[in-house]
């Protein structure tokens, strides 16, 4: 056994605190890239909103309203929004009253084509005429206002079901062009 001197003892007390101390210290730096190398999810939104709501006005009044339980955004590859857990479209008329609506279980919104695509349990209702479209998949071009889908359709109305194997409609569903319809249609109810 060694014995040190008193102020050899001092002196190596106080190197071993001054090493331990840089070497604590050296290894708390928090280094950007390695933080966003662990924390940071390519796939994840840029934006999560909860509850939206979006109205879409032209010369001041509303002409589109957007509701979206979950709302996610994303600005890569595309600039476009996944609406999940049920959404509702309505479409408004020049005098502001909702003329139709379109409702599914999930959508997306794509910016820069303009376009919404909507699936799952997707209806599209218009309220004068009282006659509900049913499909599985439906697109909606903003530039145009018409919604289309090449999926099996079946439009139930007071005269009664009509089914095709796609369909074009202007966004007030107040005319449609069939593509092979088949079924049972009273025009004198209509």
């Amino acid at each position: 056994m060694i014995v040190c001197p008193s102020n050899d003892r001092r002196i190596a007390f106080i190197w071993l605190y001054i090493l331990s101390i840089s070497l604590f210290i050296s290894g708390c730096v928090n280094d950007l890239e390695t933080i966003q190398r662990v924390t940071y999810d390519p796939k994840a939104p840029d934006e999560v909103t909860k509850d939206l709501r979006v109205f879409y006005n032209d010369s001041g009044y509303a002409r589109i309203e957007i509701l979206a339980a979950l709302a996610e955004s994303y600005s890569k590859p595309e600039l476009v929004t996944k609406l999940k857990d049920g959404l509702r479209v309505n479409f408004f008329s020049a005098d502001g009253k909702i003329v139709s609506s379109l409702t599914a279980l999930y959508g997306e919104v794509n910016f820069s084509t303009g376009k919404l695509y909507v699936k799952d349990s997707v209806q599209l209702y218009n309220f004068a005429k009282k006659q509900r479209m049913l499909t599985e998949i439906l697109y909606w071009n903003q530039r145009d206002s018409t919604i289309y889908t090449n999926s099996s359709v079946v439009v139930r109305s007071p005269g009664g079901i009509l089914y095709g194997d796609g369909i074009r409609t202007k966004q007030d569903f107040s005319e449609y062009v069939f593509l092979n319809p088949r079924g049972k249609y009273d025009f004198d109810k209509d």
